[in-house]
């Protein structure tokens, strides 16, 4: 391996430190900055210090810029630290370490291969996916010897203190929670209120029209797709696509800069991030809590060939979950090539420290962590008591914010859900498969005569998924609200593509439609894909064939959809577009779709606006009624100082559901009684038929003798003034009604 050349240092401590500082680059109130890295394997690690001398040449031409090479000192326990003098915010830096080069065992030292600090608060300049980013041109070939100095983005350094925080977090409860995940860019790039200047940012995502949008639909929580700083894969840079959703991070204390208004990028890292915090304020004004999906899992390096920008070329092995074997190579247990390994103490604080950064300086209340299960992981795979989820459980900056998991990952023991611990709450895909497939997907078989299953599936995720979540010591703690409802998300068919197509449509994503899931429980009705321009019409009388039959039943799916989804017990999670009826044209994959596919559109018909004015209404009666909000399990008995039972089922003749009600195999009709839980609230009750036949239905007897109103049923368009006195009712086939009563 090259052996460290002879460097005239600008400074160096003069004794060795008992303690090191903070990992990163800090400024200090001298003018210079704290520095330190950990590399724990590394013989030496220079700080590099860039500066822009010819501004006109090309960002990939190494003769715009000159470099100061610092020599750091230690390790302390693995830690590579100093302070130097005279350098302050906006100073572009990386590193550079000296040690073995033995892929064979892991380590993966190239002094030519300048390095993004993994602490960094800032970066500048874009990755280039040549040869000079790779660490070598083989898996365990020789290190390749070309400077990376002009290809790879530079840290920059950042005010250690930015101004004060956001405004006070609104702390919604989570049984009040509504979520609503969402992509920076898409969620406004062609929203006609937004000026265009702001539109696809985060100053975008603040505006007042996109504010009002969603305080109008009753949205409590805004959950944005990654924002940390990230790069595409090379394989989409070499097809000309870009990785739109942000899931290969770079910098995990870094906010991603495209996202940023024109004006913040030219200004700095220092003006993106105060566009976020700036974003996450206006939110809190309105009552609007912010979550981010983050990404500790993996990084953005891939396997063990590819790139070789900051970790990989810091501590590879210390880094990165390897499989024990000789050749070491990499265990990937994302499907992303490489996965963090939080076995080891400084995977854990780092991640930490992102969490703590985020939350304190830049005011988010929450997380939701992708592929989860990696970060609990062990040497004997998954555990709850893993010392990072212990953390954030006691940790008293992260405790008290709203934390969810994404409860599996791709490898041995992967599907975990429901085995966090409190207080994480967890996307419950469960939920998903059980109202696609008894909407949609057993409708399907039904259509050709097969057997149509999932009533009692269903019945258990609308009550909160006790059999999953209800699972602690002691039991139950957790509540419904701890399961994350959601029929649709950023990966997967959109709600309006669900119901028009059986089959995936990925062609453009440049992998030969093999990309994505094949376990869509979708049903396109009988026709595959969406109706032509104009083919639809102004209404039902002037569509044309098969349309005129197939678009009126898609419509009505959605909408039992978004009632399962938005008046079961649990947390509620909307994706952008779908009360919109935003279509990816059967894409169920768009990961690297930054255009019209994925974008949200607002130029609205008139079914969009009635499946809006739909969403709209069902959350409004989430939000009145107590008794769709519901904090605790349901016992279906009578608690404490109460005469009737807390949840109660009932079959079409209104006959309460016992064991052999629920055995009947083929049975599509049931209904859900939720009483008030005080004096003074109603009761609710949802009557459910999931046959291809209309259904006479007897409706129980409304709690305190009084009466059912009728407010809402699936088989309207929009809704519509209430019905009252109803006592027996026919509900259409595949239908949902939602009554009022005590």
């Amino acid at each position: 391996m090259e052996s460290r050349p002879k460097v005239t240092p600008l400074t160096r401590p003069s004794a060795r430190r008992s303690h090191v500082p903070p990992l990163g680059v800090h400024p200090t109130p001298d003018g210079g900055v704290d520095v330190a890295v950990a590399a724990s394997h590394a013989d030496g690690v220079e700080l590099c210090l860039i500066d822009v001398v010819e501004p006109h040449r090309d960002p990939h031409d190494p003769a715009r810029y000159a470099e100061r090479r610092v020599p750091l000192d230690g390790p302390v326990y693995g830690v590579w630290h100093g302070h130097v003098p005279h350098v302050r915010p906006g100073q572009r830096y990386g590193f550079r370490t000296y040690g073995p080069w033995d892929p064979e065992a892991g380590q993966r030292h190239n002094p030519a291969k300048l390095l993004v600090d993994p602490y960094a608060r800032g970066l500048a300049g874009d990755l280039s996916y040549g040869p000079e980013t790779r660490g070598s041109a083989e898996r365990y070939g020789a290190p390749d010897d070309r400077d990376s100095l002009a290809f790879v983005p530079h840290s920059v350094v950042v005010p250690s203190h930015p101004g004060p925080p956001p405004l006070s977090r609104p702390r919604v409860p989570w049984a009040d929670t509504v979520v609503y995940e969402a992509h920076v860019r898409g969620l406004t790039a062609q929203h006609p209120d937004v000026p265009p200047e702001l539109r696809g940012t985060y100053a975008g995502v603040a505006h007042p029209a996109t504010i009002a949008h969603l305080t109008s639909l009753g949205v409590t929580t805004l959950e944005l797709l990654p924002i940390h700083a990230f790069v595409s894969e090379p394989r989409l840079a070499e097809q000309g696509l870009t990785n739109y959703w942000g899931y290969q991070t770079l910098g995990f204390f870094t906010p991603h800069a495209a996202y940023a208004t024109r004006a913040a990028r030219e200004a700095g890292p220092a003006a993106v991030l105060d566009e976020v915090r700036g974003m996450v304020h206006l939110l809190h004004e309105a009552g609007i809590e912010v979550l981010l999906d983050v990404v500790y899992n993996h990084t953005c390096e891939g396997g063990d060939d590819a790139l070789h920008v900051s970790w990989r070329g810091l501590d590879n092995a210390g880094y990165y979950l390897h499989d024990g074997a000789s050749p070491a190579a990499l265990a990937d247990v994302t499907g992303t090539g490489n996965s963090l390994d939080f076995r080891r103490p400084r995977v854990v604080q780092l991640a930490l420290d992102s969490l703590r950064y985020w939350a304190e300086v830049v005011g988010v209340d929450g997380f939701r962590f992708d592929l989860a299960v990696t970060l609990g992981r062990t040497h004997h795979g998954f555990s709850p008591d893993h010392p990072f989820l212990v953390a954030l459980q006691t940790d008293p900056v992260l405790n008290n914010l709203k934390l969810v998991a994404e409860p599996w990952d791709v490898g041995p023991g992967g599907w975990q859900t429901g085995n966090f611990p409190p207080p994480m709450a967890e996307w419950n895909d469960r939920f998903r498969d059980a109202v696609r497939g008894f909407w949609l997907d057993a409708p399907r078989e039904g259509s050709h005569g097969r057997a149509m299953h999932g009533l009692r599936e269903l019945t258990t995720r609308l009550a909160g998924s006790a059999d999953l979540f209800g699972r602690s010591d002691p039991p139950l703690i957790r509540g419904p609200v701890a399961s994350v409802n959601y029929v649709t998300a950023h990966d997967g068919f959109t709600l309006a593509d669900l119901v028009a197509y059986d089959h995936k449509h990925n062609e453009a994503n440049g992998e030969e439609n093999c990309d994505g899931s094949d376990h869509n429980l979708s049903w396109n009705h009988g026709v595959e894909g969406h109706a032509p321009d104009g083919a639809e019409g102004g209404g039902d009388d002037t569509a044309t064939e098969p349309w005129s039959a197939v678009v009126p039943l898609r419509r009505r799916s959605q909408r039992n959809l978004l009632a399962m989804l938005l008046l079961s017990a649990g947390t509620p999670m909307l994706t952008a577009g779908d009360e919109l009826g935003r279509s990816q044209g059967g894409n169920n994959n768009a990961y690297a779709q930054d255009n019209a596919i994925s974008w949200v559109s607002w130029d609205l018909d008139d079914a969009a606006r009635d499946l809006l004015d739909t969403t709209r209404f069902l959350l409004g009666l989430r939000h009145e009624h107590a008794a769709l909000r519901a904090d605790s399990f349901f016992l279906g008995t009578p608690r404490p100082g109460e005469d009737e039972p807390d949840l109660l089922w009932f079959d079409a003749e209104g006959a309460a559901m016992d064991h052999e009600r629920w055995e009947e195999a083929g049975r599509r009709v049931v209904q859900m009684l939720r009483p008030g839980p005080d004096d003074g609230d109603v009761a609710v009750l949802l009557v459910l038929n999931g046959g291809l036949d209309d259904a006479a239905v007897t409706l129980p007897t409304a709690p305190g003798g009084g009466t059912w109103e009728r407010v809402w049923s699936s088989a309207w368009d929009r809704p519509e003034p209430p019905d009252d006195d109803a006592e027996d009712v026919v509900l259409e086939s595949l239908s949902v009604e939602v009554f009022l009563g005590g």
